[in-house]
């Protein structure tokens, strides 16, 4: 908790907040750029494998089947990955894990190049998925190390930034590639190239020493962090909000099929829609960042969590493409948000020692919500699909999912009053 000296008369006067302090330690510059470009590469890679799997089935299931195929591996693996990155070098981690992406971004464009069976796809994106349960929890377990606890809140909200302003650009270069190229073997490539240069800076970042799990491998250790969340009920509903809202209320499966059957505006403009909840996100992430941590933390996450369902709903019904993009990019502010607040809480309150299996725990609630949702989505577009009119299996699914969106931010507000009553956004215990 904030302890009594913050809050002596002498301290009333706050020094003024330093909106790039995470910045001024070369170290997160290094892993910020890095990782920047890696994240870049893998949001064009995504866009292309979206469009290239409807383009030769134009099925919605099949978009679904992408998301399906990637979650699996992330649950199946959280925690021995949680459990390996806390007894292991988490840069080494995080290295192995980057490699095995580029192998399979490679594998893709062969794929793409050759015109070979699109199931190999879901393939490559298994083994993806495999890479990405293990990389997920080692950067975010690494990056309390690279700042001190006083620029975390900030270094989480630059981090946030550069995972939005790849989401702004890295679509939309993706979408003009494809239309380009007339296939999608451009975009992989340069998916495994920007990923190539975050395993050269990963090396340059130095860190605080880690707190190594010395505990003997157990089923009591494998399932420590799952224990820890269990009894921590802040974090347990901070992550359980944002994974039922986004399993309900994600869309991004379903924006292939609005962009060729419902609003008509061809690869390229898929590319903008993809974008959109990026800029959006980019552009909170800059005001989060100038400005002093939140004093109503969990209010604010409930409200923004309230604002994406909302937003999503009209998104649903929407037929103009200019209130579409209005839309996405209020998504995307109210998304950013929540990750900002969330990813916060779970960092500052776990012990060092316990972060790489609570962020597996936390990694996997967030798969569960981006790739199941995708799944969810796909599966209740085709359930809903009808011959005469191609736009409304998308839209029931999407206005389902934001009104469910709603129903958890009310259900989450009843059931765990911690979040309702969290404080300030940089409270955290003095010994976690």
């Amino acid at each position: 908790m904030i302890s009594a000296a913050d809050d002596s008369p002498e301290n009333n006067a706050a020094p003024p907040h330093d909106g790039f302090s995470a910045f001024r330690f070369s170290s997160y510059r290094r892993y910020w750029s890095g990782n920047f470009l890696a994240v870049l590469g893998a949001q064009m890679l995504f866009v292309a494998v979206g469009w290239d799997i409807y383009d030769r089935t134009g099925e919605t299931l099949q978009l679904g089947m992408v998301g399906l195929v990637q979650i699996i591996p992330v649950v199946l693996l959280a925690l021995p990955a949680g459990h390996i990155v806390d007894r292991f070098d988490r840069r080494r981690v995080i290295l192995v894990s980057l490699v095995v992406m580029i192998a399979c971004a490679l594998a893709l464009a062969l794929i793409s190049w050759r015109h070979a069976d699109y199931r190999w796809i879901y393939v490559c994106l298994f083994i993806n998925g495999i890479a990405r349960a293990f990389l997920q929890p080692a950067k975010a377990a690494l990056l309390p190390s690279v700042v001190p606890r006083t620029a975390f809140a900030n270094a989480v909200t630059w981090h946030t930034a550069a995972f939005q302003l790849a989401t702004v650009t890295g679509p939309a270069i993706g979408g003009f590639s494809i239309a380009l190229a007339r296939d999608a073997s451009a975009a992989y490539l340069a998916c495994a190239a920007l990923t190539a240069v975050f395993v050269a800076t990963i090396g340059m970042v130095q860190v605080q020493p880690q707190r190594v799990e010395t505990e003997s491998v157990s089923l009591h250790g494998l399932f420590g962090g799952m224990a820890f969340v269990w009894r921590s009920r802040l974090i347990l509903g901070a992550i359980s909000l944002d994974m039922f809202a986004v399993l309900l209320g994600g869309a991004t499966a379903l924006l292939p099929v609005y962009a060729e059957d419902i609003l008509h505006i061809g690869p390229s403009g898929l590319g903008w829609l993809r974008a959109a909840p990026g800029l959006g996100a980019l552009v909170t992430s800059f005001v989060l960042a100038r400005r002093p941590p939140m004093r109503k933390a969990g209010l604010s996450l409930l409200a923004a969590v309230a604002g994406f369902g909302i937003c999503t709903i009209v998104f649903g019904v929407s037929r103009s493409f200019g209130l579409s993009m209005v839309m996405l990019c209020l998504t995307g502010a109210f998304d950013t948000v929540s990750v900002v607040v969330r990813h916060t809480i779970v960092q500052l309150w776990t012990p060092d020692a316990m972060r790489g299996r609570v962020s597996a725990i936390n990694g996997m609630f967030i798969g569960i919500s981006n790739e199941m949702g995708e799944f969810e989505s796909g599966t209740v577009a085709h359930l809903f699909a009808s011959p005469r009119d191609p736009a409304w299996g998308p839209t029931v699914s999407v206005v389902l999912g934001g009104i469910g969106t709603l129903a958890v931010v009310a259900m989450t507000a009843w059931v765990f009053p911690e979040v309702r009553r969290h404080g300030r956004l940089d409270e955290a215990p003095a010994s976690p």
